[in-house]
């Protein structure tokens, strides 16, 4: 579970808001002054109750760590912990959701750690699809910072493909069919996920996926742009990252090919015992391609995991649209896919809402305690993260909706002052193979003995029996 909520950061620019900008005065004209005399003349009135302007008031929900209870802890990473919480105020008292809780001190280490701790926010923020996991609250302490994001109660496709071994074809071809949508939005918002293995495809009571941990997404990559940033999970990793070449779009359409060949064999594509040796495999080695795969699959999986990044299926500017149209989803409605009308091969068997017997029992037994910190930061340092509250659009306006109709049954108080409603590398290491995480910022020089991005070739293909 640790894997999923790993932060491992990237390049990536941020602008940020000043929070002193906050606080707004308003200034008013005389017309405006004698109008407000009169206001004022009848707020003097016994007859009228006067009700203060306040922060809670006007369409802004403060959120803070007392309006959850801790219930189960789901998730360790590098960074903090991942709780199962649940809400104590507000409309959507009672609901469940994840709170994934970072520690401060951790990020600030490393200036790009920072920003881009802020930009798997924004990204949270601004990326609404039916396949990607939705933030509801973010907020911070003098400490920490917490991101309440849904719960999603079925748990890791990583622990189902390892109960199961592999999947046959038609399930996998679902879970492809969801994050192929999912990608291809990010795409679209010119983003590169660059993180997609098992432990990060998320599923929800009924059994649908949705995309998690965006600590290494890239942002602003326009048509035709390249980053240079070493990272991701080594066996997902596109040749090009390995070799440092500059990457683009594509990268993650290799990783859906890693991706199908692990749901559909037990392992990904390329692996050993060490890095090297794993890097080796996947710039050189042979593609095995097992006889029991039809031959539409053993087309895709070739197709995309071409070492030619021109040749590689959604390399072109129609990116997923190309992949869409593979025959291996010759039969599939894609209004279907995103209106989630295909039927899913698992639904989590849960007993309740609060169920968590999806996640690793070495994290839901142990005591669910947000731990002290014994360290005080800077004003200075905690300034980094001005700008880093967040309600979802949804919540805050049945709020404001609600505290509008109570506001407008009162008389307007004497106020000329309002505020405005704006708004490590961790290596984890996973049971069924050895997932090697890395990013450019936290590692040692390393030399090895990769070939050229004009001189890798397409890996030889062998089918065995």
């Amino acid at each position: 579970m640790s894997a999923i909520f790993d932060i491992e950061l990237q390049d990536a620019g941020l602008l940020h808001r000043d929070e002193s900008e906050d606080d707004d005065v308003i200034e008013i004209g005389a017309e405006e002054c004698v109008a407000l005399l009169n206001v004022n003349e009848i707020v003097d009135s016994s007859d009228v109750e006067a009700v203060p302007i306040l922060e809670q008031n006007v369409g802004h929900e403060k959120i803070g760590l007392a309006d959850f209870e801790l219930c189960k802890v789901i998730g360790k990473g590098g960074y903090g912990k991942v709780f199962q919480v649940r809400k104590l105020t507000g409309n959507d008292s009672g609901t469940i959701f994840a709170m994934k809780v970072l520690r401060k001190a951790s990020i600030i280490r490393n200036q790009k750690d920072t920003a881009h701790t802020k930009a798997e926010r924004n990204i949270l923020e601004s990326v609404k699809h039916p396949f990607i996991v939705d933030l509801k609250y973010a907020f911070q302490t003098g400490h920490k910072l917490y991101l309440i994001l849904e719960y999603m109660c079925g748990g890791e496709l990583f622990r189902h493909l390892n109960d199961e071994g592999i999947f046959m074809e038609d399930t996998a071809r679902f879970y492809l069919c969801e994050i192929i949508l999912a990608l291809q939005h990010l795409h679209l918002q010119g983003i590169i996920y660059r993180d997609l293995k098992p432990e990060n495809v998320l599923l929800d009571a009924e059994g649908h996926i949705k995309l998690t941990d965006f600590g290494l997404c890239k942002e602003h990559i326009q048509e035709g742009a390249v980053t240079h940033t070493f990272c991701g999970t080594i066996e997902y990793m596109a040749p090009e990252i390995l070799t440092r070449s500059g990457h683009g779009k594509a990268v993650d359409w290799w990783s859906l090919g890693s991706l199908m060949y692990d749901m559909l064999t037990g392992a990904p594509p390329f692996t050993s015992d060490s890095r090297k040796r794993t890097i080796d495999k996947i710039l050189r080695g042979k593609l095995i391609l097992p006889s029991y795969l039809t031959a539409d699959a053993k087309d895709l999986v070739r197709k995309l995991l071409k070492r030619q990044v021109a040749q590689r299926l959604g390399s072109d500017r129609s990116d997923g649209e190309q992949v869409k149209a593979h025959k291996f989803f010759k039969h599939i409605n894609w209004d279907d896919v995103i209106s989630r009308r295909l039927e899913p091969p698992f639904r989590p068997k849960l007993s309740s809402k609060e169920d968590v017997s999806q996640f690793d029992k070495k994290f839901t037994a142990s005591a669910p305690i947000d731990s002290p910190v014994d360290y005080t930061l800077s004003e200075s340092a905690n300034r980094l993260f001005q700008g880093f509250t967040y309600v979802a659009p949804s919540l805050s306006e049945d709020m404001f909706d609600q505290q509008s109709r109570y506001i407008s049954t009162m008389s307007p108080p004497r106020v000329v002052k309002a505020r405005s409603p704006r708004k490590a590398t961790a290596c984890g290491f996973s049971p069924r193979t050895t997932h090697l995480n890395f990013h450019n910022a936290h590692l040692p020089s390393h030399t090895h003995n990769v070939v050229g991005h004009n001189n890798v070739e397409d890996a030889e293909m062998i089918e065995i029996g």
